[in-house]
């Protein structure tokens, strides 16, 4: 049963999305998300239109 907004939230996350997690070394984490800023992008809109960009490229 759905209590509030965020039980809510995690439900619909749950089942519209699969989660992926990644290792980078020490630092590189302010990295990526200091590029991602100055991109006007989240980390997590970065990192998939890197692998977008990535794989369409490649393929």
């Amino acid at each position: 049963m759905i209590k509030n907004s965020t039980d809510y939230k995690r439900k619909f996350n749950a089942e519209k999305y699969d989660r992926l997690e990644i290792t980078v070394p020490k630092g590189k984490k302010a990295v990526i998300k200091d590029f991602a800023e100055k991109q006007n992008k989240s980390v997590n809109g970065f990192v998939n239109e890197a692998i977008d960009e990535k794989m369409e490229r490649d393929n």
